[in-house]
C-alpha cells in the first residue's frame, strides 16, 4: 500500500463515519505565541480543548503537517541515527468534539487496522492508563488480557499544560519482533515494538491545586505517524525504506555516486537520512512562509539546513546538493499538499542561497574545529570550552547543536552552560545598546494601565497615573506605540499650565509610557492633563502606512504570490518593505509597482477597519496575516477594496486612498538571503524626494538623461499631488457647512483653484463625493477675475440645470456664464458681492423653477 493510499484511506474511512475532513493547518502556527512549529493535529483545536473556540462540526479528521525540533517535543538529535524519528511528519488524526467516546474510537481503530488495513491481531498490544478500567474492558473485546497493559502518568496520561484539559489516553504499539515476543518490550524505547496510534480521552480539568475534575463535554484527541504506519503496512522495518522517503535516497545516490547504506552505524546512510528528512522539514516550512534567520524560527530552520549541509560533505558534496531534492519532493508530496509544488521555485532558490552561504564559511570552520578538538585532546582534556564554540557560532555560523555533534564524533563533550553565557552576554550587550530608558520606569509602571483611544482622536483630556523622571503614564491616550513596524507618535502633554514635549512612546506590560523632553515632577501624579499627538506627523504615518499595504498587493501581483513580509518600517517621511524574493526587482517591475499603487491611490478608495473575531477574519478570501505577529481572539482588519487588500493590522490609516497623494519607489536591494528591501516616499515626503532630484539634476543635468526624465514625470505627479492634497482638505470644510434646503443638499464656497480647470476638476471632485441630492457652487479668483463653477449630480439634472444656475449667479456679479446640466462654468467682475451672492444660493435652489 503507498503511503498516498495510507493517507487517504484513513481519511476516507473517519469521513464515512461522520467526520468532517478538515484540511492541514500551516507549520507556522498563527495566532499561537506559545509554539514556534505546529507540532501536533490537536494544535489547530486547542481553542476547542479549552473552551475558548467553537467548530460547526463535531467530528473532525485530518492528516497535519508537523515540524518537531524544539522544545519539550524536540527530535532533532535522533534524526538518521535511528528507522522512525523526524523533524517532519505528518500526523493522521480523527476528533471527538463531546460527540462520540471511548467506545467508538477504540472500535474504529481496531476496524481500520484490522480489517481494513489487516493488520495481524496478534501483532498489536495496547496500552492504558492504570486508573482506566473502562478502556482496559473495552479492548478486552478485541485483545485478551495479557495483551493490554497498563502504565502511568509518564507514558499514558496526556496534559496541555501545569492546569487545564488532560486525561488518560490508550495506545497501540506493533510487534516487529520475529517470535512475537515483544511484550516486555512496549513503550521500552526499542524499534523492535513500536507505538503507531495514540488515542487521548481529554474527561478531566485539573485545576491550580492539582484536583482532577470531570468535564461536562468529553474530547477525543487521536494521533498516528503517517510515516511508522506506512512502513508497518510496507513491511520495512526502517520509515526511510518506505516510498515517503526512497525517492530522495535514490536521487542523493544519484548525485554523489555512494550508494544507500541501512546499517544506523554507516556514515553514508546517517547522512542519506538526514538530508532526506530535512529537506522535507525546510521545504513545508519555507512553502508556508518561513525563511532561515537568526531568530526564532529562522534560526531553528537555519540549524537545521547547516547540519544537513554538513552531513552533505560525508557523502562528498563541495556545492549545494540539497535543493536539488526539492523536486522530488514536489513529486512525492504535491498531490496531497499543492503548495510544496506551487512554491517549488521560491523552495529551491532559499535552499540554494542559505547553502552557498554556509558553504563559504564551512571549510574554513572545519578546520578551526579540527584545530580545537586537536589542542582539548593533547591537553587531555575532554570537552571543548564555551569560547571556542562560542567562536565557531560568531565567526563560522556553526549552531551550537552542529559543534556538539562533531565533538561527540571526536569523543568530545561541549561546555554547554559557558556557550549559553556568553550568547547572553551578546544578547545584553545589543540590548543595551538599543536600551535608552532606566529599569526602574519599567518596574515603576508595570501596574498601570494605560487606554488607547487614537484611532478615533489625536487630543483628549486624561490623568496622570503615573511618573518616573522623564517617563509619564496617562489613563487614556492618543500616541500611537511603536507596533508593526508603525514608529511611535510624538507630541505634547499639558498639565497645570506646563507643556512637555514627548518625543518617544513605549509600551510596558498594559501601561503606554510617554518620554517627555524633561522631569515631570511627581506632585503631579493623580493631575489632569491634555494629551495632544502632533498632527501633521501622525497624518504623514498613516498616508505610508496605508501605502505599505498597497505595496504589499503591488508587489505580490508583480513578482508572484511568494512573496511573503518580513518586516518594515512606517516613518512619516518615507516607508521601508521587506519581502521575501530572489534576485533584483527589474526597473520595470519597479515602474509597475509604482503604477499599480498610483491607480489605486488615484481610485480614492475608502479604507475601512473591522474588529473581528479571529476565525472570522482568517475567512475573508486574500486575508493576509504576518505569520510573526501575535494575535488574539479579536482581531483589527484593515480592508482597501475587499478585492486588492485585507490585512490584520493594528496600525493607524487614511480614511481613503486619495489622503496619501502620491507614491514613488526609491530603492530596492538584498539585505539576506532571498530577502530583498524597497523603500518609497509619500504625501509631503514625495515632495522633499523631488526636490532632492531638483537639486542633483541642477547639479548633473547634463550627465543625467535618465534623471531628468525621472525628474519631469515626478514634477507632474507633484502638480498632481499638491491638487490632490487641496481637494483632500477642502471637503470635509465644504462638506460640514453644506445646508439643506428643500432636500436638496447645497455647497457654497470659495476655493484655492490655481487654474479654471483646477477650479473644475474641484468642482467634479465634490459631485462625486456628494453622489446624489447635492448641488454646489464654487467660486475662485483668478488674476483678478471671478470664476464660478457649478456640478450637480446626475439624480438632479432634471429639475436643476447647472448651465442655467451659474448663469443666473454671474449675472448678479456682472458676468455669465453656461454649460451642462450637471457642470458649468463662469466669469464675472463684482468681487464685493461674492460673499452675498453664495449666501443667498441656497434660497435661490429653494425658489428654483426648472422652467425658467
Amino acid at each position: 500500500m503507498r503511503a498516498d493510499d495510507v493517507r487517504s484511506s484513513f481519511l476516507e474511512f473517519f469521513a464515512a463515519r461522520g467526520h468532517r475532513i478538515v484540511p492541514s493547518s500551516p507549520v507556522i502556527p498563527h495566532g499561537d505565541p506559545t509554539l514556534l512549529f505546529t507540532n501536533a493535529g490537536m494544535n489547530q483545536f486547542k481553542d476547542v480543548f479549552l473552551g475558548s473556540g467553537t467548530r460547526d462540526y463535531t467530528r473532525a479528521v485530518n492528516t497535519q503537517k508537523c515540524i518537531r525540533v524544539s522544545g519539550k517535543h524536540n527530535d532533532l538529535e535522533e534524526v538518521g541515527y535511528d528507522t522512525y524519528h523526524h523533524t517532519f511528519f505528518e500526523m493522521l488524526g480523527n476528533w471527538s468534539f463531546g460527540d462520540y467516546y471511548k467506545a467508538e474510537a477504540i472500535a474504529w481503530a481496531w476496524e481500520l487496522l484490522t480489517s481494513v488495513w489487516q493488520l495481524p491481531p496478534e501483532r498489536l498490544f495496547a496500552t492504558v492508563h492504570h486508573t482506566d478500567d473502562e478502556s482496559f474492558e473495552l479492548w478486552r473485546r478485541h485483545l485478551p488480557g495479557d495483551r493490554i497493559l497498563r502504565f502511568g502518568d509518564k507514558d499514558n496520561f496526556w496534559e496541555m499544560g501545569e492546569t487545564g484539559p488532560c486525561g488518560p489516553c490508550t495506545e497501540i504499539h506493533y510487534d516487529r519482533t520475529p517470535d512475537y515476543s515483544g511484550r516486555s518490550l512496549v513503550n521500552a524505547g526499542t524499534q523492535q515494538v513500536i507505538e503507531i496510534w495514540n488515542n487521548v480521552f481529554i474527561q478531566y480539568n485539573r485545576t491550580a491545586d492539582g484536583t482532577l475534575e470531570e468535564l461536562p463535554r468529553k474530547h477525543v484527541d487521536t494521533g498516528m505517524g503517517l510515516e511508522r504506519i506506512t512502513a508497518v503496512l510496507q513491511g520495512k522495518q526502517s520509515n526511510y525504506d518506505t516510498d515517503l522517503f526512497t525517492p530522495l535516497i535514490a536521487r542523493l545516490e544519484e548525485l554523489s555516486g555512494k550508494r544507500y547504506e541501512q546499517d544506523l552505524g554507516s556514515p553514508i546512510g546517517v547522512a542519506m537520512r538526514v538530508m532526506a528528512d530535512h529537506v522535507r522539514a525546510l521545504s513545508f516550512a519555507i512553502a508556508d512562509g518561513a525563511l532561515p534567520g537568526n531568530e526564532g524560527r529562522g534560526y531553528v530552520l537555519r540549524r537545521i539546513l547547516r547540519r544537513a549541509v554538513r552531513y552533505g560533505r560525508n557523502l562528498g558534496f563541495e556545492q549545494p546538493a540539497l535543493y536539488r531534492l526539492v523536486e522530488v519532493l514536489a513529486e512525492i508530496m504535491g498531490t496531497a499538499f499543492p503548495e510544496v509544488r506551487e512554491h517549488r521555485p521560491t523552495i529551491e532558490r532559499v535552499i540554494r542561497a542559505e547553502e552557498e552561504m554556509f558553504l563559504a564559511t564551512l571549510d574554513r570552520g572545519l578546520e578551526r574545529f579540527a584545530t580545537i578538538a586537536a589542542r582539548a585532546k593533547a591537553r587531555g582534556e575532554q570537552v571543548i570550552s564555551g569560547e571556542d564554540a562560542f567562536l565557531l557560532y560568531d565567526s563560522f555560523g556553526f549552531p551550537l547543536d552542529l559543534t556538539e555533534l562533531m565533538a561527540r564524533e571526536e569523543g568530545l563533550a561541549v561546555d554547554h552552560a559557558g556557550f549559553e553565557r556568553l550568547m547572553a552576554e551578546q544578547r545584553e550587550r545589543s540590548r543595551q545598546a538599543q536600551k535608552r530608558y532606566s529599569a526602574e520606569v519599567v518596574v515603576r509602571t508595570l501596574e498601570a494601565e494605560s487606554e488607547f483611544v487614537g484611532y478615533d482622536t489625536l487630543e483628549c483630556e486624561s490623568r496622570i497615573v503615573a511618573v518616573e523622571g522623564n517617563a509619564v503614564v496617562l489613563a487614556a491616550t492618543p500616541f500611537y506605540v511603536e507596533s508593526g513596524g508603525q514608529v511611535s507618535d510624538t507630541g505634547t502633554i499639558e498639565v497645570e499650565g506646563e507643556t512637555f514635549v514627548v518625543g518617544d512612546v513605549q509600551r510596558v506590560g498594559n501601561a503606554i509610557v510617554h518620554i517627555c523632553d524633561r522631569p515631570v515632577p511627581l506632585s503631579l501624579r493623580g493631575s489632569s492633563a491634555r494629551a495632544r499627538v502632533d498632527a501633521e506627523r501622525r497624518w504623514s504615518i498613516q498616508r505610508n502606512h496605508t501605502a505599505t499595504h498597497l505595496v504589499h498587493e503591488a508587489l505580490r501581483r508583480v513578482l508572484g504570490d511568494h512573496v511573503k513580509q518580513s518586516g518594515s518600517l512606517v516613518a512619516p517621511d518615507r516607508l521601508r518593505f521587506d519581502f521575501s524574493h530572489f534576485g533584483k526587482v527589474t526597473p520595470d517591475q519597479m515602474q509597475q509597482i509604482e503604477q499599480i499603487v498610483n491607480e489605486k491611490i488615484l481610485e480614492r478608495v475608502d479604507v475601512e477597519t473591522r474588529i473581528l473575531p479571529i476565525e472570522q477574519a482568517r475567512q475573508i478570501p486574500g486575508v493576509k496575516m504576518f505569520f510573526g505577529d501575535k494575535y488574539g481572539d479579536i482581531v483589527r482588519v484593515v480592508v482597501v477594496d475587499e478585492k486588492f487588500s485585507v490585512e490584520f493590522c493594528g496600525g493607524t490609516h487614511v480614511h481613503n486612498t486619495s489622503e496619501i497623494g502620491l507614491f514613488a519607489l526609491t530603492d530596492e536591494s538584498a539585505i539576506a538571503a532571498g530577502v530583498r528591501r524597497i523603500e518609497a516616499v509619500t504625501g509631503w515626503g514625495l515632495v522633499g524626494y523631488i526636490e532632492h532630484l531638483r537639486a542633483a539634476y541642477q547639479e548633473k543635468a547634463a550627465d543625467h538623461a535618465q534623471l531628468t526624465e525621472r525628474y519631469h514625470s515626478l514634477e507632474r505627479q507633484l502638480d498632481r499631488l499638491r491638487f490632490e492634497q487641496v481637494v483632500a482638505e477642502l471637503m470635509p470644510h465644504l462638506l460640514n457647512a453644506a445646508r439643506i434646503v428643500g432636500g436638496v443638499r447645497v455647497v457654497t464656497g470659495t476655493v484655492p483653484a490655481q487654474s479654471p480647470e483646477h477650479l473644475r476638476l474641484i468642482a467634479e471632485a465634490l459631485r462625486q463625493r456628494l453622489m446624489q441630492g447635492g448641488i454646489g457652487l464654487l467660486a475662485a479668483q483668478l488674476d483678478g477675475k471671478l470664476q464660478l463653477v457649478c456640478a450637480v449630480t446626475d439624480d438632479l439634472a432634471s429639475r436643476y440645470h447647472a448651465g442655467k444656475l451659474v448663469s443666473t449667479v454671474a449675472a448678479r456679479l456682472g458676468g455669465k456664464g453656461g454649460g451642462r446640466p450637471t457642470l458649468a462654468t463662469a466669469g464675472a467682475r463684482d468681487v464685493e458681492q461674492l460673499d452675498a451672492v453664495l449666501t443667498e444660493f441656497p434660497q435661490l435652489v429653494e425658489q428654483w423653477n426648472p422652467h425658467d
